[in-house]
């Protein structure tokens, strides 16, 4: 079983040539100035991040227009588009455009809603070398009045030789307050593009190194997995997940839990 790829960045929809998930699935939509691409939501949710250019998306009775205007992922915000199952929609290109599309099965029946910059919550987790910003985009947490069923998506910034996702987490099984379970996959950009970082991901079969260079993409249905940029670069990564409810919890490597608690001590020396 293959947890981490690269995808093509071909016009058209790619997709990765392997899906260890039950309930997530990726793929990365690129159409030239003016192209469409129209497809149907079917029983999925479905929701479409835009990570450079613009376009315009009509999803049902509904049109979104002006959507986009960041060049790359590490430009600003993003825009995004909800659309719930039962949905039938077209993406028109306005210049070139590269988007996410991300799914999850769902029996929600909503309206398609857009998600703009200013709905975006942000900030830093972590501290030191392991601090990182963030861009919350569809989360419980960071924006409940923008409904879904099971998916949660948001980015992460990791700066130049510092840690993501540290300490290691997991959040493979439902076992509420302490743990919940969610698939996650991670779509990795890297500033300047000629860069690398490092991911390792391991569970009980698998504890791997792998490396991020643009469009590689990590699949994690279960497991640890932590991430760190090369000095000079700074790595991106779009992280979805989904599961049997929104709510998040993760548990952290015991081995490695202790540098977690050192966060508020480090933000009180500066660090």
């Amino acid at each position: 079983m293959s947890y981490f790829e690269t995808v093509s960045t071909q016009d058209g929809v790619n997709r990765v040539a392997s899906n260890p998930f039950k309930l997530l699935d990726f793929q990365l939509l690129v159409l030239p100035d003016g192209g469409k691409h129209t497809a149907a939501t079917g029983d999925r949710e479905v929701l479409l991040v835009i990570l450079g250019g613009k376009a315009a998306v009509a999803a049902g009775a509904k049109t979104f227009s002006g959507l986009g205007g960041r060049p790359n992922p590490f430009a600003g915000k993003p825009h995004s588009v909800y659309l719930p199952c039962g949905t039938n929609y077209t993406v028109t290109a306005q210049g070139r455009l590269e988007a996410a599309v991300i799914s999850a099965p769902s029996e929600l029946k909503i309206e398609p809603y857009a998600i703009g910059p200013e709905q975006i919550t942000t900030g830093v987790w972590g501290a030191a070398n392991f601090s990182r910003s963030y861009h919350q985009i569809l989360t419980l947490a960071g924006q409940p009045d923008l409904p879904a069923q099971r998916l949660i998506v948001g980015e992460t910034y990791t700066p130049s030789g510092n840690w993501s996702t540290f300490p290691p987490h997991k959040h493979e099984k439902d076992d509420l307050p302490r743990e919940a379970f969610h698939e996650e996959l991670y779509l990795f950009k890297v500033n300047p593009a000629d860069g690398f970082g490092l991911t390792r991901y391991y569970n009980r079969e698998v504890d791997t190194v792998f490396v991020i260079r643009d469009n590689t993409i990590l699949m994690a249905p279960s497991g640890y997995h932590t991430v760190v940029s090369a000095p000079g670069y700074t790595t991106y990564y779009l992280w979805a997940l989904a599961g049997n409810h929104r709510i998040q919890a993760t548990t952290d490597d015991p081995a490695l839990s202790w540098v977690g608690r050192t966060v508020p001590m480090l933000k009180a020396l500066g660090h």
